[in-house]
């Protein structure tokens, strides 16, 4: 260990939150260090009080209802908790700065980005408009934002999600900072996104001799980038050390559960002999660009330009490739909910050309979970009448009672209790509401589901948990899947085909065991590397 005073000292921290006459603990006496140029990393699932220990740090909780009964945090030897707000306002802009999941909550959307970055730089460093063009610049070069000058003038909304992390990297960066606190930054992130943002923080790091605190679920991340680890749950830290022992000796009980929920092991295989379920041929869904006071179609985005697909019966084919590859627009194109051109059969039948009304029918054979079950949920209605919704309309004639009984057979089989019914969907966890949400979809008893991102909003052990739950289903219904991912690992636990897009196109398609060990393309095979970088870079390159 070095002598010298390490930059952040955590001492005995608590932080509490004091609602409606009741005392919550969110974090229990935890202490840590982080010495100059170091990266640790504080790992744990949703509620484990990383992000609140990483708030407390520069004083953001909302104070009340949160307190600190106990704990010191010393900064270069002197504690945030007790500094003057003055102080505390120039240390937090200065020595210190944090970037956030969602870049897009943290941007101002009424802005563009050269004055939220140059602001920063006028405030702090008293710089002058030209001057703080010119460092503007600079920082968004050094974020690696290709051709700055033609940004300066967009609006976060005008950026691609990687784009807009890379310039709250360059706001936090501006004053350049001692220590950078970073909050789940690649969450939201494609995987190709992510290893450049996670290469990114750690040469800006390095060439910047800044310390880093970093706070995830996933432990690939930390693999890659911590020296040091943290591993909390429910509001303790229970393990801690370098990352490579923790990584080949874990002790503690749970961080072997994280270590075990990560997917593993080889594809399910292709079986050619189920029967099609649904088929796609040179399905097209094309975008007009209208120009000019008349509106004319100047040209088209290609969101799905030409693809072949077949889906059969207890297989699931795998969709993979960036944000805007068209993974989406194909799934809705398949299931009739965005018009395309192109042949789509569905159980033998020709539905392309089948009107909306045409489709009604089918509906129910045809389910889609989506990513986000707190936006797909209506918080208004309890969960026993979001999942009989879909009853009321393709079975009209089921009793109150049969209907009842249905959708607590459902609940029990993505195993929710069937006193839940009368809850409404803020009263559950991520994992929880995902299960509602699948439930919905098999009380119809589908043939075809379409699953889009239904893991990527999840923790590492509960998505595994719904991975589980989504292959016993398909094997006791016979289901086909369509499950559309960014993230490579679950896609090879879970799927027997996988199509890979880009640009609308399809780049590779095959059986699965094939894509991931002998990927064809130079595209899929940066997908690969980018998906599973602890496998490669783990020998000895974790902090290159």
């Amino acid at each position: 260990m070095s002598h010298q005073q390490p930059l952040l000292s955590v001492e005995d921290l608590s932080v509490a939150f004091h609602q409606e006459g009741r005392t919550s603990t969110a974090v229990d006496h935890i202490s840590f260090t982080i010495d100059k140029g170091e990266t640790v990393a504080l790992v744990g699932e949703s509620g484990s009080g990383k992000s609140v220990s990483a708030l407390s740090v520069l004083k953001l909780l909302p104070y009340p209802p949160a307190s600190h009964p106990s704990g010191k945090i010393l900064f270069e030897g002197k504690d945030l908790l007790n500094m003057p707000e003055a102080e505390l306002r120039k240390t937090r802009g200065n020595d210190i700065t944090m970037i956030f999941q969602e870049p897009m909550t943290s941007l101002n959307p009424l802005h563009v980005i050269e004055k939220q970055i140059s602001e920063i730089l006028k405030m702090h460093q008293g710089m002058s408009e030209k001057a703080a063009r010119e460092r503007t610049l600079e920082l968004l070069h050094e974020v690696g934002i290709r051709e700055p000058e033609k940004r300066l003038q967009s609006y976060p909304h005008q950026l691609s999600g990687g784009q807009r992390q890379r310039v709250m990297i360059a706001m936090a960066l501006a004053n350049k900072p001692k220590l950078l606190i970073a909050d789940e930054p690649t969450t939201a992130l494609d995987v190709t996104v992510q290893a450049q943002i996670l290469q990114l923080l750690a040469d800006l790091k390095k060439s910047q001799g800044m310390s880093l605190l970093f706070i995830t679920h996933d432990l690939g991340i930390v693999r890659k980038i911590a020296d040091r680890v943290c591993v909390m749950t429910k509001g303790k830290i229970v393990e801690s050390g370098p990352t490579a022992e923790i990584f080949a000796n874990p002790q503690h009980e749970y961080t072997k559960h994280l270590l075990a929920a990560e997917p593993k092991g080889m594809p399910p295989r292709s079986d050619t002999s189920a029967p099609v379920v649904m088929q796609g041929r040179d399905i097209k869904v094309w975008f007009p660009i209208k120009k000019g006071f008349m509106r004319k179609t100047v040209g088209h985005v290609k969101a799905v330009n030409g693809i072949n697909v077949e889906l059969r019966a207890g297989q699931t084919l795998g969709v993979v490739g960036e944000s805007g590859s068209g993974k989406t627009t194909l799934g809705l194109a398949l299931s009739r909910m965005i018009s395309s051109q192109g042949e789509i059969r569905f159980d033998g039948r020709e539905i392309n050309k089948y009107s909306f009304a045409d489709m009604r029918p089918l509906r129910r054979e045809m389910q889609i979970v989506f990513q986000d079950p707190f936006g797909s949920l209506s918080p208004r209605m309890p969960v026993g009448e979001i999942i009989s919704e879909g009853l009321l309309v393709h079975e009209p004639k089921l009793g109150h009672e049969e209907r009842d009984q249905r959708v607590v057979e459902a609940l029990r089989e993505v195993k929710l209790d069937a006193d839940v019914r009368f809850r409404y969907p803020h009263e559950f966890s991520g994992g929880q509401r995902q299960r509602i949400a699948i439930a919905r979809a098999m009380v119809l008893n589908p043939k075809f589901v379409m699953l889009d991102e239904p893991t990527s909003a999840l923790d590492m052990s509960v998505q595994a948990q719904v991975v589980d739950l989504l292959r016993d289903l398909q094997a006791k219904h016979n289901l086909a899947y369509l499950f559309i991912s960014h993230d490579l690992k679950v896609v090879r636990a879970l799927a027997n085909d996988v199509l890979v897009m880009r640009n609308g196109q399809a780049v590779e398609y095959g059986p699965s065991e094939k894509i991931f060990s002998e990927p064809e393309t130079d595209y899929t095979k940066a997908l690969m590397a980018a998906a599973f970088h602890m496998e490669t870079a783990d020998k000895g390159g974790v902090n290159q």
